[in-house]
Parts: C-alpha cells; structure tokens; sequence
C-alpha cells in the first residue's frame, strides 16, 4: 500500500458555525469550499495518531472517538488565542509522556487537543 495523503474528516452539525470555528482556529480560509457542504483547510504535518485512553476516559467516551490533535509552539498561546476567540478556556494541563496538553472542543463538541511536545536533550 502506497499511501499518498491522509484526510481528517469532522462532521459539523452546524456547517456554517463549524466552518467559522475552524477559520479561527487555523487562521486561514479554507483551500476548498462549497457553500454550506464542505470546506478543507491544508495544515502543515497533518498526521494520524492511534491511542490507547485512560481507564476513566474510556467509561465516559462514545465510541468510535477521534481526536483532533494540533501540535503548537507554546501552549499558553494556544490559550490564550482559544479565550480570545471567546471559547471558554480549556480544563487543566496535562502532562503525558509526551509533553503538555489541553483538551479543548469544537461546536459540535469534537474534541481537539493541543499539545505541546517535550523538548528532548
């Protein structure tokens, strides 16, 4: 299996506050665009990750679940940029093996993470 490009695919009960939402969380318009049906946004290094949640995530989690997960430079921006947008501010960080994180949700309640990765010596 050759594979050329991957696509996260999110589906938006409200498309047109959906499509808003991610405009401002990306800060860019969209690269396709049909009106009230489809919009794909091109984000640098898209990559798909498999993990296995927490034993208390997991009783409290529908399934099948994905996750959005955006990698960012500082994570207190990334606060900061979510607040600013007039998103309530995200729970607690959290520090998993890989660095620090926030789970944040989107209108329709899809969950994105953002992390932060832990620098490495």
């Amino acid at each position: 299996m050759n594979i050329k490009r991957a696509l996260v695919a999110i589906a938006a009960a409200d498309f047109e506050r959906s499509s808003a939402f991610y405009r401002q969380i990306f800060q860019r318009e969209p690269t396709v665009y049909a009106p009230g049906s489809y919009a794909e946004f091109q984000v640098e290094g898209l990559r798909v990750g498999l993990y296995n949640p927490r034993a208390s995530e997991a009783r409290s989690l529908p399934y099948p679940l994905v996750s959005l997960c955006l990698e960012v430079e500082r994570l207190e921006d990334a606060i900061a940029h979510l607040t600013s947008l007039g998103y309530p501010p995200p729970g607690a960080i959290l520090s998993p093996s890989h660095g620090r994180e926030i789970y944040a949700y989107d209108p329709d309640g899809n969950r994105i993470i953002l992390y932060q990765p832990a620098k490495t010596a």
